[in-house]
Formats: C-alpha cells, structure tokens, sequence
C-alpha cells in the first residue's frame, strides 16, 4: 500500500502500466479506486497514477480548512516524491477543478490537460438545481445516511433509472467501491469548502497545455453548459460531448476512453 508524505499529509497513490506519466484526480468524496472503469484502458498506453485527495481514501483527512491551491500542492509534492517531472493530467468534477489549478500554478509540468464535467467555478458557473444542492452538500442529511444509502441515494443523479433498471451488476459494483474506503463527513465539508471559493474564469486563458474539455450532455450534477464556458476561456481547448451520459459517464466508458486516449496519443512529451 504506498503512501508517500507531502507537506502535512500522507498521500495513498497506485502506479499502473509503463510510458509517459497520466495522473487522474477523483472528485469530489471519491478515492482513486472509483477509477476502476478507465484505468484497465489508460493503463495499456501510459504509466497511471491514482491516488486520494486529502480527505478521502486512504490518504490523511485532516480537519482543517482545504483549497484548490492546497490539493494542488498536494499533486506537486507527489509527483515530485515519486520522479515524476511533467504529466498529463485528468481531473474529473472536483477532480477537473484541482486540474484546473494545477495547470495555472504549475505549467511546466502538465504535457496535456483533460476537464471531465468540472466547471470554473464563480459568477460564471452553471449550478444544478436544489435538489442536487441538497443531495451533494446537506451535511446533516449526510449524518443520517449509511454510506451505502449515501450512495444509492446519489446514483439516480448520475446515470438514468433506465441505466440502473437495466445494469444491476454495474451498479453494485459502483456501489461497492463507492463505500470500500469511508469519506468522513468533515473529509466532504472540507472538500466542499474548497469548491465554494473555486474560481478560475479570470485566468484560464492563461493555460499554456493542450486541453480537452470532456462532459455528458445529461449531466445534472455539473451542467454541460459548464464545459462550453472552460472551452470558450482557454486556449486552443476542445470539446467532447458524450451525448446523454450523465455525470458518472455511466454506460458511456468506451466512448470515454476512447476520447481521451485519441487526445493524449496527439499530444506526446516533447522529444
């Protein structure tokens, strides 16, 4: 079980496959483990690196205030405890935020930059609606719930019932990984604290890496319209649009992959 101390944690991280470095940030309350779906096929072509963000997972959960910057840090030192100079990096929802920050604190070492449904944050973020709000952020609901009832509460508004109804081994699995490794309710306050003050609209058109803005047209969680705002604001970004997949890309993996490995093989380490 590696782990690795940085700053004032102690990271958990899983190295996969050989090649060039591609580092992949779970979002928001999740652990490297719910990466299971796409790491079998990113792994094939490039050296992965998986781990849990300060909070979750079987990283440290210190009960002090988290940022952007700070799991941002967090990446910096990890990368550089194991060797790593430059990667790509792939962040997802809260996972796409950190990217989105790392990319602007540390150029020099994202070869390319891939935003799965993530959102700049700010005046300029497209919210869900209050049912969404509640289901994700009310900690006195969470405190009621059984982490499994946590996570089957939160599936519907990840995929479709027509998904749920016709998949029920995929679901369990999903629900599986979801509780292997308990996020503690102060791990999701922090991390939600850390996405409230989330902004980067000003800055993004100083991302440098080439980047490839990824989202379901059925997101509930982190509506579509957020990916348009990323792409229109840095550089050169593209846009893939996974039609009705919604925020977990649930039923949508291969089209998932697909997409984002056909973007890294057009963006390799300078030789």
């Amino acid at each position: 079980m590696p782990t690795v101390k940085v700053s004032d944690i102690n990271i958990y991280y899983e190295i996969h496959g050989e090649g060039e470095a591609l580092v992949l940030i779970q979002g928001f309350g999740g652990s490297s483990g719910q990466w299971y779906r796409e790491i079998p096929g990113l792994s094939r072509e490039y050296r992965v690196v998986a781990f849990d963000n300060r909070g979750t997972g079987r990283s440290d959960k210190p009960d002090i205030p988290y940022t952007m910057e700070m799991m941002a840090q967090d990446i910096a030192g990890l990368l550089e405890a194991i060797g790593i100079d430059a990667a790509h990096i792939y962040g997802v929802s809260m996972g796409g935020m950190i990217a989105q920050e790392f990319a602007l604190r540390y150029p020099e070492r994202v070869l390319s930059l891939v935003l799965g449904c993530t959102l700049c944050g700010g005046t300029h973020a497209i919210m869900p609606d209050g049912e969404v709000m509640t289901v994700l952020f009310d900690m006195e609901r969470m405190k009621r719930l059984t982490p499994e009832e946590g996570a089957r509460e939160l599936l519907p508004f990840l995929c479709s019932q027509e998904f749920i109804d016709n998949n029920p081994d995929i679901v369990e699995q999903w629900i599986a990984k979801a509780v292997e490794y308990v996020t503690p309710l102060h791990g999701y306050q922090r991390q939600a604290e850390a996405m409230m003050f989330h902004d980067t609209y000003d800055r993004l058109p100083q991302i440098k890496a080439p980047t490839l803005v990824i989202s379901g047209t059925a997101d509930r969680l982190v509506p579509f319209e957020n990916s348009r705002v990323l792409t229109s604001r840095i550089p050169n970004a593209e846009l893939v649009s996974l039609e009705n997949a919604g925020h977990g890309f649930f039923g949508a993996e291969e089209e998932l992959n697909k997409a984002v490995l056909d973007f890294l093989r057009r963006h390799p380490r300078p030789s």
